[in-house]
């Protein structure tokens, strides 16, 4: 079994939304004339206030730590059984989810992965790098985007049938009350969230895991020490404890959204 220190797999780079700077030098123009549809991220983000000196100084504290973990708890309603881990952005975990199982990613025993297309291309090629097969047929693992990057699409309960899920949940703050989390089945289950998206912040680079604690326990091994910066920390603090934010704004999502349909 690979340790902390074990070497992941060298991943293909592949595409990716938010080139902006490749598309100004190749069509021309500056920032203040484009507008991005490449990413799914709030254009209106949550605002930063001032930071204490020493997010900036220290190295980042344990409790500090502890307390983000509280708030993404009472945010998301995580149950006290399950744990949670915190990561610099959801493809740091999405790189790592395949290690949690070796034994299936060997080639040995034939992991077997289904990825439902079309989807966020990093959950496949994070797989097939680390030896899985990806397949419909009967599948060991089931990873699905809740909802669907780039479709659009929200899945059922019904989907939760594989004996390992990963639910890609960084695009489900718009509408808390369709995650699936509340649905998931014992086992060997994850959620991931997204910092980024919602809050309008993905140069933080921050993204969570919510599983049985031995996973969540194992992907903190493989990501080792200090994985959120201090001013990460009281930044995602501040913004996941402030309920008001996060209600007006999927209201004025809504707003926008219905704007632009009609």
């Amino acid at each position: 079994m690979p340790d902390a220190t074990t070497p992941l797999p060298v991943q293909t780079p592949r595409d990716h939304g938010g080139g902006l700077d490749a598309a100004i030098a190749r069509h021309g123009g500056d920032r203040r004339g484009w507008l991005d549809l490449s990413t799914g991220i709030n254009p209106t983000p949550y605002p930063v206030g001032p930071l204490p000196h020493d997010a900036w100084t220290a190295l980042p504290d344990a409790g500090a730590m502890e307390g983000l973990l509280t708030a993404a708890r009472a945010l998301w309603q995580v149950p006290d059984a399950l744990g949670i881990v915190a990561a610099p952005g959801a493809s740091a975990l999405i790189a790592r989810i395949p290690a949690l199982w070796p034994a299936l990613g060997s080639g040995q025993t034939g992991g077997r992965a289904h990825v439902p297309a079309p989807t966020y291309n990093e959950h496949g090629a994070s797989l097939a790098a680390h030896g899985w097969t990806l397949t419909e047929d009967q599948p060991d693992l089931r990873v699905i985007v809740h909802p669907n990057n780039p479709t659009g699409t929200w899945h059922g309960v019904e989907m939760l049938d594989a004996p390992r899920m990963v639910v890609d949940e960084s695009f489900c703050d718009i509408a808390p009350e369709r995650s699936l989390l509340p649905h998931l089945p014992e086992g060997d289950h994850l959620v991931l969230k997204s910092f980024g998206k919602f809050w309008g912040l993905a140069g933080l680079r921050l993204g969570f895991a919510i599983g049985p604690r031995h996973l969540t326990a194992r992907l903190a091994e493989l990501i080792g020490p200090w994985p959120v910066s201090g001013p990460g920390l009281a930044i995602a603090t501040a913004a996941l404890s402030d309920q008001a934010w996060a209600e007006a704004t999927r209201a004025r999502l809504a707003r926008d959204a219905a704007r632009l349909d009609g």
